[in-house]
């Protein structure tokens, strides 16, 4: 068939071409442009600034053959159909495809589905739209305001600092949150505290003990500042422990919404240890289809770029449906979720399965392990948003002591509701019950506690956390969280250490030129209010050009004084005393994504690099020899013998220098609520 004949329908990637074109048959050609074709230059500004902030549009050099491909597929087509993804990347990509090919980008061109099944595509085919406009601006608007920033701070950076670095309007705000708390943790001066506790037990022959804490004294919140005061306390006490005001209650918790791409992130990097990175991409794969044995190829969950919680009537019937039928009518409750802010992209529904019926479990035997356990978790929040509350029992009593204030609390799980198919990362797991308690009633002590504690400092960003933060501030957008992380990363600006983020010395180095000379970038007040101007662009149809107008005006003179002012800055290698085995020269530490390591001071003639080999003071249960800490290939820490591949040892779990009591081997760090160390010899409990 000749492509006169023939609808084209052009999308962005080859793998969504590949599932669409299941679902149009033989009168459609299903072409992918592979992302953009056009974009600024690399090599320059690539913005008349002269001349309004017209942008200089190039094709993207190796994108000619798909161009060429592009025109030869449509030429003569019956109708042209661009179906680029729901969003502004999308509808941008969509004009420079309709500017290339000699479409009119008012004419009913652009088609949009936001899940990839046979249903939604061929209902958008029926249903074509112009080219938005106002969209097109919206990504115009931060296209050229994130050039206009990183293409002028960067090369300054360059000058004064070194070759390789950049700035950002969002990459720089985030660094400054990072080193903010790093600056927080360094000033955070510890202080001590105790805590009292009574194990108690009901007079009447009773072996199950509960505890209660110390609250107050004469009806004031008791604060003990050290030993002494601890000591004091304790002597105070008699053996007279009696029930006094009880309190029970039933209260609900109901569930979260479905995911956003926000929430889908902070949550897949909290049950799921993935980065951003590893979600968008899984992700990407589940919308755009995978071939599911006995359904063909299918889009297994609805868009993942949205920052909305509202959902169709369509799914929410579904959902009441497979509830009612899987679960019971008691487990489904019609819940409906609002955003929290002016939601851009509430076109969009919050991430769901595009067919509850197709559960995990299901078609498991169609994913990959990263698939399924996403999907699982994407199917599971949708269904529990719908479900009803879990319901608990908790009872709260006052303890006295004298002039001395105990409390004790417990609660029992009464209806699991949503929790029978997902439990929310801030889920308790169920408190012990209480014993059945009488006001007036004495009770004995069979232990009384007392524990040093310090106050922690705030703990450093992991990625969950970072987005969290990022959101809650209203800095960049969801789609950008993972670029951004990678860019900081690549930089050297920061880098991980258990998961989290610690800015390197570099990363100091640029965050406080930048908060010195370019205040308005890395603030984060600043930066939000640009992201609401920006909004605005699509929302409210602002006029764009004034946005960049305004802004330019003060970035100008901010660029000019700076370059003006700030000295060359010489960062020194700092020397470990190593020698490079490869050509003599001093080996110095050089921070990379993945923390430090070290590096030959020859470079780049000499590229010979090496980790940092870190000691934790524990000898090798096989060997004796030091146990240090190692990086995997993907950049987690685990510990192993030094004396590899001779002695294979390996801890997922930081040894330490304790012996398990009960077959001899080698405890480990666990940081459990009920415990700090386990034995690390599997099959073996023990854990103290």
């Amino acid at each position: 068939m000749s492509n006169t004949q023939k609808n084209v329908v052009i999308v962005e990637s080859p793998s969504k071409a590949k599932t669409i074109g299941k679902f149009l048959g033989s009168n459609y050609k299903v072409i992918a442009s592979v992302g953009h074709v056009r974009d600024l230059p690399k090599s320059k500004l690539g913005i008349d600034i002269d001349n309004d902030f017209e942008p200089q549009y190039i094709t993207i050099r190796g994108k000619g053959d798909i161009i060429k491909a592009l025109r030869s597929a449509t030429k003569g087509a019956k109708k042209i159909y661009l179906a680029t993804d729901p969003d502004r990347e999308g509808e941008a990509i969509s004009w420079h495809l309709a500017h290339i090919l000699g479409i009119d980008a008012n004419e009913k061109c652009r088609i949009a589905f936001n899940e990839i099944t046979k249903k939604a595509v061929r209902e958008s085919i029926k249903n074509p739209k112009p080219i938005d406009l106002g969209l097109v601006d919206a990504q115009q608007a931060r296209r050229i305001l994130d050039r206009l920033v990183g293409y002028q701070i960067s090369p300054l950076l360059w000058r004064k600092v070194r070759r390789g670095l950049s700035a950002g309007r969002v990459q720089s705000a985030a660094l400054k949150i990072i080193c903010d708390r790093e600056n927080q943790i360094k000033q955070f001066i510890p202080k001590e505290y105790w805590n009292i506790s009574a194990e108690l037990l009901k007079k009447v022959a009773s072996k199950k003990a509960f505890i209660a804490k110390l609250a107050e004294y004469n009806n004031k919140k008791i604060v003990i500042d050290n030993k002494e005061q601890a000591d004091k306390v304790i002597s105070e006490l008699d053996n007279e422990y009696k029930v006094g005001k009880i309190e029970e209650k039933q209260r609900s918790k109901k569930p979260y919404a479905p995911f956003t791409t926000s929430s889908l992130q902070q949550e897949a990097s909290t049950k799921l240890g993935f980065y951003t990175k590893r979600t968008m991409s899984v992700a990407q794969q589940l919308y755009e289809g995978i071939a599911i044995k006995g359904h063909g190829t299918i889009g297994l969950v609805s868009y993942i770029r949205t920052d909305s919680v509202r959902i169709s009537e369509q799914a929410r019937k579904e959902a009441e449906d497979f509830i009612k039928t899987n679960y019971g009518e008691e487990y489904w409750s019609n819940n409906f979720y609002k955003n929290k802010k002016k939601d851009v992209q509430d076109a969009h529904e919050a991430i769901r399965p595009s067919d509850t019926s197709m559960t995990p479990e299901s078609i498991k035997d169609s994913l990959t392990r990263d698939q399924y356990n996403l999907y699982k978790l994407i199917w599971s929040r949708f269904i529990a948003s719908q479900m009803a509350p879990s319901v608990f029992f908790s009872v709260s009593a006052e303890i006295h002591n004298g002039d001395y204030k105990f409390k004790a609390t417990g609660s029992k799980l009464l209806f699991d509701g949503y929790r029978k198919v997902y439990k929310q990362s801030d889920d308790d797991e169920d408190a012990k019950m209480l014993p059945e308690l009488k006001e007036g009633e004495s009770l004995n002590c069979k232990e009384l506690n007392s524990e040093q504690n310090f106050t922690q400092p705030p703990a450093r960003f992991t990625e969950a956390g970072l987005i969290k933060d990022l959101e809650e501030k209203n800095i960049g957008r969801p789609s950008t969280y993972s670029p951004i992380i990678a860019t900081l990363l690549d930089r050297g600006y920061i880098s991980r250490e258990k998961r989290a983020f610690v800015p390197t010395d570099l990363g100091f180095i640029v965050n406080n030129m930048m908060e010195v000379y370019f205040k308005d970038i890395v603030d984060a007040g600043f930066t939000a209010e640009m992201e609401d101007k920006l909004d605005s662009v699509e929302v409210d149809n602002a006029d764009w050009k004034k946005i960049i107008r305004d802004f330019y005006g003060v970035f100008k003179d901010e660029l000019e004084y700076a370059d003006n002012n700030i000295e060359k800055i010489k960062i020194e290698d700092e020397l470990t005393g190593d020698i490079c085995e490869l050509c003599g020269k001093p080996m110095a530490k050089k921070a990379g994504r993945f923390g430090e390591f070290l590096a030959c001071t020859g470079y780049p003639e000499c590229k010979n690099t090496k980790p940092i080999i870190k000691s934790v003071n524990v000898a090798c249960p096989s060997c004796g020899k030091d146990i240090i800490q190692k990086k995997s290939k993907k950049g987690k820490i685990f510990y192993g013998c030094s004396g590899y591949p001779e002695c294979n040892s390996v801890f997922w779990n930081k040894p330490v220098d304790k012996k398990c009591p009960e077959c001899g081997s080698v405890l480990v760090e666990k940081n459990l609520k009920a415990s700090k160390y386990s034995c690390s010899k599997q099959g073996c409990n023990y854990k103290e």
